[in-house]
């Protein structure tokens, strides 16, 4: 299978940590120039040194903060300015705090959307306009079956991430014309493995979700999924690098779910 990916620019943001590591590292075994759009600096400048090693064409950190539109003007700005254009779009910045609706705060509230949704609007406009000019692109956006079916003690999350979906397939209809294709990934559970894997600021470093990763929980969440495990960070970054990729050049508009079978439909 031709991926025509080498070479290429992308922009993974949220690189720095879990799956977007994983998808950093993935495309740098592609060959393509790798931009780590990552508010952790120094995580980011850790996995850009991974991914030189893995054979990246070049790999390079951004520091962004994808809530804010300036930032991601600047850094999209400097991708340019770099390498002339973006081709690849990953948005995969996201985070949730796993709590009964009526028991999160406006401030949890305000920062599930902000990161989830807004972050995506954002690093989304910021790049469609060269990509328009280019009469090509494609940006790949993870979001969550939560936000195809609902989740218990995931209200805001699933409705920011029904927003991803919905915006990912409108988008998909306006712009298909210049050849700018848009699709989701719908990841399960998926951890790190590691402390190594995860920035300080990462959702999986906080101490309530700290408690998912322990042996016995992995267990337990397990038996949900038929096939009976817990996502890698590496099962999403091959879905993710497949739809960037030209073996996908006539699919947009599409949820893909990598959930072990949590969600068939």
């Amino acid at each position: 299978m031709e991926l025509n990916l080498a070479g290429k620019s992308v922009v993974v943001t949220g690189g720095g940590s879990n799956i977007g590591r994983a998808i950093t590292l993935a495309f740098a075994r592609e060959r393509s120039h790798v931009t780590i759009a990552e508010i952790d600096e120094g995580q980011g400048k850790k996995v850009a040194a991974e991914a030189s090693g893995a054979g990246a064409a070049s790999a390079t950190v951004v520091r962004t903060d994808v809530t804010k539109w300036d930032s991601v003007q600047a850094m999209v700005k400097a991708v340019e300015a770099r390498l002339g254009r973006v081709d690849v779009l990953v948005n995969n910045v996201g985070w949730t705090m796993d709590r009964l609706f009526v028991e999160k705060t406006r401030e949890e509230w305000e920062k599930e959307i902000q990161l989830n949704l807004w972050g995506m609007i954002n690093c989304t406009r910021a790049v469609l306009d060269g990509m328009i000019a280019r009469k090509a692109g494609a940006i790949v956006s993870l979001g969550s079956d939560a936000g195809r079916m609902g989740e218990f003690r995931e209200g805001v999350y699933a409705a920011c991430k029904a927003g991803v979906i919905a915006l990912s397939k409108s988008l998909a209809r306006e712009v298909g014309r210049h050849g700018i294709r848009l699709n989701v990934v719908c990841p399960g559970m998926t951890m790190p493995e590691s402390d190594e894997e995860i920035s300080g600021l990462s959702m999986w470093a906080s101490d309530t979700n700290r408690q998912f990763r322990t042996d016995e929980m992995k267990a337990r969440i397990a038996k949900v999924y038929p096939l009976r495990r817990i996502g890698r960070p590496e099962d999403v970054a091959g879905a993710v690098v497949f739809l960037a990729s030209a073996a996908a050049s006539f699919v947009t508009g599409q949820t893909l779910s990598v959930s072990g079978g949590y969600t068939m439909m």
